[in-house]
């Protein structure tokens, strides 16, 4: 019961409510929640369909993350007036608070707090002591544990979208690689000075010759063309030379988009060092420590790290191509994808700190709309307007950078690695399996319709010498014709099964392509 100008509230239960009042709100998150998962449903459907594996995968991921935070609501709302009745002393309640408030005040918010909900103030305040937290504070906290997973998947999502709408362009470079200019520019019989070649005057030149100087000039090429054309076509070249010998014709934009896609699954989930750092940070938020305003210049700091790797990893592959052929090459530079390039000789890592970063960012922009929806504006947490601003634009930042920068480096130089995924057959496997499968189908109907017509030929033969001989028959007629037919179809099943053999024999070669020279990272 809660007072307010003259008169008295009442909360209402369930027995004091209308029912049509209960059936409506029954009804509408009813049919919301149904919805919802029918529009789940129907988009795993047409992944499925169209056999977009990682990303039926990621949609997996996202109904996990879903489950996982009904049953941390569940929880709250089930254990939400036991712990409520937990009480500990006033001395230790006001200790490490995120706003500052006198004694009186906090007291005489945690009464009114707890008179409004339950009788926990009176059980508690009888031994002397306050509420562990109330069951509005309990409920405000599962409103931002709501708040930072959408946020999570928002901020996944839009980053992928905005970083793939941005890597669209490639698909015209690789069309380029299959026209007859890029072929003469890239004659492998043709001999260059290895610092006149489009790469090499992109990346060697006198302010790479220190490690200091090669950072400095990465750091600052990030943010301009951070991936060239040459680039790409460089980096395409030694990918394709690497691990799939002279098939030039190979996709390679279609392979990146299908390993960003593999990544996604990765990026969309909350793993549970990530929870666990929603502890870390929900514990020092305290006032006076600004940790939060500090925490929130880290997700650039490192977004600006990697972009700077990756650039420096490009401009290694390229100086190591001058080591190794002097001042003169043959056809097209060619780097060597090597995982020692990466850090921890281990490209996954940059998808981790990426993922990481994401997490660090929606936490600073939910936290921010959390505070915001719950107390206002001009709450405590909001006491300086230029910490919010620094906060926010920060955010927004990074988000940015992730989306038009980092992970389109990421996309193209992780591929880089001594390694690759087996998505890069996957496609073109089904793709060759399918034509044989065609061509052997259409080869078995052509040998099954040449049979039926030397066999109606035949018969048509037989008939007519059994016509003018007066339908007599002699042993060697006889035998002549059934022979003739049977060799036939005998000539035609050795025909189609030499067929089956061949489409056998291609798929066991893709198999053992796939076993022996793809490694699953």
């Amino acid at each position: 019961m809660a007072a307010e100008g003259g008169g008295s509230t009442f909360a209402h239960s369930l027995q004091d409510t209308p029912v049509w009042a209960l059936a409506t709100v029954c009804f509408f998150f009813i049919f919301v929640s149904l919805l919802l998962e029918h529009l789940i449903h129907l988009l795993s459907n047409w992944l499925k369909r169209h056999r977009k594996t990682a990303l039926f995968e990621a949609v997996e991921r996202l109904k996990s993350v879903l489950i996982l935070l009904g049953f941390i609501s569940l929880m709250l709302a089930v254990t939400q007036r036991p712990i409520s009745k937990i009480c500990i002393s006033t001395k230790v309640a006001y200790t490490m608070l995120p706003c500052h408030k006198s004694a009186a005040t906090l007291t005489s918010e945690r009464r009114l707090a707890a008179a409004e909900t339950t009788n926990a103030s009176d059980h508690c305040a009888s031994q002397g002591k306050t509420s562990f937290i109330s069951q509005d504070g309990i409920l405000q906290l599962n409103n931002f544990i709501f708040v930072l997973a959408v946020m999570q998947i928002i901020y996944s999502v839009l980053t992928m979208a905005l970083g793939t709408a941005k890597m669209r362009r490639w698909e015209a470079w690789e069309k380029e690689t299959q026209t007859v200019e890029y072929q003469v520019a890239n004659d492998p019989n043709r001999f260059r000075y290895t610092r006149q070649t489009t790469f090499g005057r992109r990346h060697m030149n006198s302010f790479t010759t220190t490690t200091l100087h090669l950072w400095i000039k990465c750091f600052f090429r990030q943010f301009f063309r951070s991936v060239a054309k040459v680039d790409y076509l460089t980096l395409r070249h030694g990918f394709i030379s690497a691990h799939l010998s002279t098939n030039t014709s190979f996709n390679f934009q279609k392979y990146i988009q299908r390993s960003l896609e593999d990544d996604f699954k990765a990026v969309v989930g909350i793993s549970p060092l990530m929870w666990f750092l929603v502890v870390i940070f929900l514990l020092v938020d305290v006032h006076g420590w600004h940790v939060y305003f500090w925490v929130s210049f880290l997700p650039l700091m490192i977004v600006l790290a990697l972009g700077t790797k990756l650039e420096v990893i490009v401009a290694t592959m390229a100086l190591q191509v001058q080591d190794q052929n002097s001042t003169v090459i043959k056809g097209a530079p060619v780097v060597q994808p090597n995982d020692d390039l990466f850090w921890f000789n281990h490209p996954k890592f940059v998808l981790t700190l990426l993922h990481y970063t994401l997490f660090m960012n929606a936490f600073e922009l939910s936290f921010f709309v959390w505070v915001t929806w719950q107390y206002g504006i001009k709450s405590c947490y909001h006491q300086s307007v230029g910490f919010i601003i620094i906060r926010v634009v920060l955010a927004v930042t990074v988000q940015v950078l992730c989306s038009y920068i980092t992970l389109p480096l990421y996309a193209l130089v992780t591929q880089m690695g001594s390694q690759f995924k087996s998505a890069a057959l996957e496609e073109q496997t089904v793709h060759v399996v399918k034509q044989w499968y065609a061509e052997t189908r259409d080869k078995r109907k052509k040998k099954q319709d040449q049979s039926s017509t030397v066999s109606s030929s035949n018969r048509t033969m037989g008939s007519s010498d059994f016509s003018s001989h007066h339908r007599i028959l002699t042993f060697s007629q006889e035998m002549t014709h059934p022979s003739s037919e049977i060799g036939n179809v005998e000539e035609g099943d050795q025909e189609i099964h030499q067929d089956e053999l061949e489409l056998g024999m291609v798929s066991s070669n893709i198999a053992h392509i796939e076993l022996s020279e793809v490694t699953k990272i």
